[in-house]
């Protein structure tokens, strides 16, 4: 990426800095708890993935915040799967044990790691769904904000949501 482009990103980034805050914050405020990322670290995070990921073709703010939501979910599912990877003594030798109780008590993070493997699978039938269960869900924009981000109406987001939250639960269950 050369000067420019680092330049250009790093002006998106302080023009939407407040917003992206909005957006971690939002995220998450649905599982603090649960992880060790606070608002800041996650824009940070953030503005290091899209910087690395070089040359952008983002036409306006709703594209933007809607690639910013893309992100944000990788780097949250990423912080996830690192955790249990941790928890789970990393490369340490296993001992088995008998944790079926344990194993039947589902956590905040694996029903990250649930929905995010369910957007995958989602992606190969309807991308649309999945950019807006992206934004809605892993980034908290509004209706507005993801219909503009998308080219249709919030009448189309609506009933995409609900589609997609329909499908989701069907696959989580």
């Amino acid at each position: 990426m050369g000067d420019t482009a680092d330049g250009a990103s790093q002006e998106l980034f302080a023009l939407l800095y407040r917003e992206l805050r909005q957006l971690a914050h939002a995220r998450l405020q649905k599982n603090e708890p649960i992880t060790l990322l606070d608002t800041t670290s996650l824009v940070h995070e953030t503005y290091l993935r899209v910087a690395r990921a070089g040359r952008m073709e983002i036409a306006d703010r709703a594209q933007f915040l809607a690639y910013a939501a893309h992100v944000m979910r990788s780097i949250v599912v990423d912080f996830v799967r690192q955790r249990h990877a941790e928890r789970r003594g990393g490369g340490q030798e296993h001992v088995a044990l008998d944790t079926r109780a344990a194993d039947s008590i589902r956590s905040p993070e694996e029903e990250i790691l649930r929905v995010s493997d369910a957007l995958d699978e989602l992606a190969k039938v309807d991308e649309r769904l999945v950019k807006v269960v992206e934004m809605r869900y892993f980034a908290g924009l509004t209706d507005e904000d993801v219909a503009a981000a998308l080219g249709v109406n919030e009448r189309t987001v609506r009933r995409d949501w609900q589609k997609a939250r329909m499908i989701l639960s069907l696959a989580l269950q």
